[in-house]
């Protein structure tokens, strides 16, 4: 449901590419000669593929990782998403004990200058071709730029939202066809910029189109058994918009997610999707796609700057840490995707009509960069590929590459069979004997089976428990040294049983992390670095809970003995090694609210009990409240309700924690309010030096554990399942992260 995914994806940020494939760069050492190369590799997309194969207008993760496949970027990202500045003679970056080599097409110097502005110098390589053999150059970076800040641009990359010096004054004065009649409204009476006839096709067009994005969202609710067939009312408090009448129409549905965006309905498509977008679903949607001059604005976007063939400099009004990523743009062939006559830099003409991207659009279909890969066809569900024999690494080893639409249930038996040779199945322990039992053995966590390798690679979010600072107190103020307290003693008991917990429900392939972050960012404090502590670990006094020869049990004691000093710190009575009276705003009881389908299927859960019956044992009432509709703990928190809550957080790139933490931010559901605290988000936004922002994304996280309003769970994995017999394991990528997957080294990767 997309309740689930709102809980266990909440995007912190949306960097361009950096995440996804970094093609050209994936290599830990040159290689231009050509290899010997084998037959075919065949991958399952579990999602169902789209066909909008275009750097600039997928949408869906599997079309996205088609269009990859054929595309350079031009800045990558390592291991942990850190940009790699210096591509174009290499970066040699330490992860995991192995030095590793990354490979880029260009070099980008920044600048911090006097004025407050900022550049950002990009030098490419003069070697590079696109797959058809022309060469690539600087104005291609340039026309790919001019797409996506376009006035009319509408795909899902947001490089439009950086502060690039001159964007606003280019985008300014146009507006699309599109957003100018919704504005007008069904009533408008001005035909200024389009007539009658236009604005009544508009509408009936719109609202035949929103009762088919809302019946998508309907029928993908009754197949995952969130609402009955026809129960476009029960369907859409799955999605978390309660309070439609029983007898709901997808039109209600429509108009109700239409108010909650204010009808910003581009934002409001992309965000609440079941699948298609409403260029998908609205007839004559390119037509209503066209910037329509309403205005003055500027010729050209002054920030961005050609200095060269293979030159350019871009220019930021401020320093905005996550500008880096917005780099990380395909470099799409203008000739291809674009018009090369109407390209003239000094005439302010950038390869199409501004406002106008229908040519563009025009190529969807059909992506062509200078990857690893060509686009071939797409047909009965199976997109073929073929290697790129001028890729700049080196023709790929395995000559057809082939994508296959997969169910999740079919995966396993896919590799088993031989028709699949990489899948991505939901990874669990149910997997894992299914695995086990194909490979003949015992072991679940023998990953080297004669039939199936698994790959285990840390998902890129986190899971955790929450506590309302607003809702968990002393007194009035959520503040004070009493109330941080209060939480620090609940957080000290549920932490000593995380060990426990996840491994019963995990075992191995998912561990327990400590910060308030994703173990994938570079920003992660990681076990060796000076400081590094165990989550909610020490007494009130400062002083550490636990030995290193404890058993669980005298842990488990341990904690509850560190609670009762905070809990009496924080102005409870206690006696006889009992709390028996709470102080004016606290209480003896709270709630935590979990989804777990009310049947206990949860990480967290396990953990929770146990929790429950160790403060019972201490005079504390912890509720567990496994709430079977993930919309009532998705509102419980995000309303304001929830006292403890469990969620998780998916982290993006750049590990900026405005959003979450500040006391500003949009989805600060711990209420969070501390002065030290924005201080250090904010400076951590305005410098680029990744060493300087560790150390104040460290600080801060031990402010957030201060406030006692979060307790890091644990880290699970997700998995890559790849046919032994028929994929050289030696050929894939070693220590793979969710930003360096099996497809940054596609090119080396070799069937038998």
């Amino acid at each position: 449901m997309k309740t689930v995914k709102k809980l266990l994806a909440v995007t912190l940020a949306l960097a361009m590419c950096c995440g996804m494939l970094t093609a050209c760069g994936g290599n830990d050492a040159k290689n231009n000669g050509k290899t010997e190369k084998n037959e075919t590799l065949v991958v399952s997309v579990e999602n169902g593929l789209e066909g909008k194969f275009s750097p600039f207008f997928a949408a869906s993760g599997d079309d996205t990782d088609i269009t990859d496949m054929t595309q350079m970027y031009l800045m990558i990202v390592d291991r942990v998403s850190n940009p790699v500045l210096k591509g174009i003679e290499g970066e040699t970056r330490a992860y995991n004990g192995t030095d590793y080599t990354y490979y880029g097409p260009a070099d980008i110097e920044i600048t911090e200058n006097e004025d407050g502005t900022v550049s950002y110098d990009v030098t490419m390589r003069e070697d590079l071709a696109f797959s058809d053999g022309t060469p690539v150059d600087i104005d291609d970076v340039i026309f790919t730029l001019y797409v996506y800040l376009d006035p009319s641009y509408d795909g899902s990359a947001t490089i439009y939202s950086a502060p690039i010096q001159g964007l606003e004054a280019y985008r300014s004065g146009m507006e699309t066809l599109f957003n100018l009649i919704l504005a007008a409204g069904r009533d408008n009476t001005d035909f200024t910029y389009w007539d009658e006839a236009q604005q009544t096709a508009f509408w009936a067009a719109l609202d035949e189109a929103g009762a088919a994005f809302a019946q998508e969202i309907v029928d993908y609710c009754v197949d995952a058994g969130a609402a009955e067939e026809g129960d476009v009312a029960g369907a859409a408090a799955a999605w978390a918009y309660d309070g439609l009448p029983a007898d709901a129409t997808t039109a209600d549905f429509w108009q109700a997610m239409c108010e909650a965006y204010d009808w910003d309905i581009m934002t409001m498509t992309s965000t609440e999707s079941a699948g298609s977008t409403l260029a998908d679903l609205m007839e004559g949607y390119d037509d209503y796609a066209i910037g329509i001059q309403t205005g003055e604005s500027a010729p050209n976007i002054s920030g961005i700057q050609r200095t060269g063939d293979y030159s350019m400099r871009i220019v930021t009004d401020e320093l905005d840490a996550t500008m880096i990523y917005n780099l990380g743009v395909a470099i799409a062939p203008m000739h291809y995707y674009g018009d090369e006559s109407q390209y003239n830099y000094d005439n302010n003409q950038f390869g199409f009509p501004k406002g106008d991207l229908s040519i563009v659009r025009e190529k969807t279909g059909k992506p062509m960069g200078a990857g690893a890969y060509v686009f071939k066809e797409f047909s009965n569900k199976v997109v073929y590929l073929e290697a790129n024999p001028d890729y700049c690494y080196g023709e790929p080893k395995t000559k057809y590459l082939n994508f296959r639409e997969t169910n999740e249930s079919d995966m396993l038996n896919g590799i088993e069979t031989g028709v699949l040779d990489i899948a991505d199945p939901s990874y669990s322990m149910e997997v894992a004997e299914q695995i086990a039992e194909i490979n003949g053995v015992d072991d679940i966590n023998d990953f080297e089976g004669k039939v199936i390798t698994t790959k285990l690679v840390d998902f890129r979010g986190y899971g955790y428990v929450g506590i309302s600072a607003k809702n968990v107190k002393v007194g009035d103020d959520g503040a004070s040294e009493a109330s941080k307290n209060l939480r620090k003693a609940l957080a000290t008991v549920i932490a000593a049983y995380r060990d426990e917990g996840i491994d019963s429900y995990y075992g191995d392939t998912a561990s327990v992390i400590n910060y308030p972050i994703s173990n994938t960012s570079w920003a992660a404090p990681q076990v060796t670095d000076d400081g590094y502590t165990v989550a909610y670990s020490v007494d009130v006094n400062g002083n550490p809970i636990y030995t290193s020869d404890m058993t669980a049990e005298e842990k488990y004691e341990a904690a509850k003995q560190a609670a009762l000093g905070y809990f009496e710190a924080a102005g409870y009575t206690v006696a006889d090694g009992k709390v028996t009276a709470a102080p004016a705003g606290a209480k003896l009881e709270y709630t935590v609210n979990i989804g777990a389908n009310g049947a206990g299927d949860h990480p967290t859960f396990l953990i929770l009990k146990n929790a429950a019956d160790a403060f019972a044992e201490i005079g504390i009432t912890l509720t567990v409240n496994d709430l079977a509709n993930s919309s009532d703990l998705y509102s419980s928190y995000q309303n304001g309700v929830a006292e403890l809550w469990c969620a998780a957080w998916q982290a993006s790139s750049d590990p900026d924690m405005y959003q979450l933490y500040h006391s500003k931010g949009s989805t600060n559901y711990y209420n969070i309010n501390d002065t030290e605290l924005d201080s250090l988000i904010t400076d951590a936004r305005q410098s680029t030096e990744q060493s300087y922002r560790k150390g104040l994304y460290k600080a801060a996280m031990e402010i957030i554990m201060d406030w006692g309003v979060e307790l890091p769970v644990y880290q699970r994995s997700e998995a890559y399942v790849v046919s032994t017999e028929r994929v050289d394991g030696s050929s894939l990528p070693t220590d793979m992260t969710p930003y360096w997957t099996w497809k940054a080294e596609i090119e080396k990767i070799k069937v038998k």
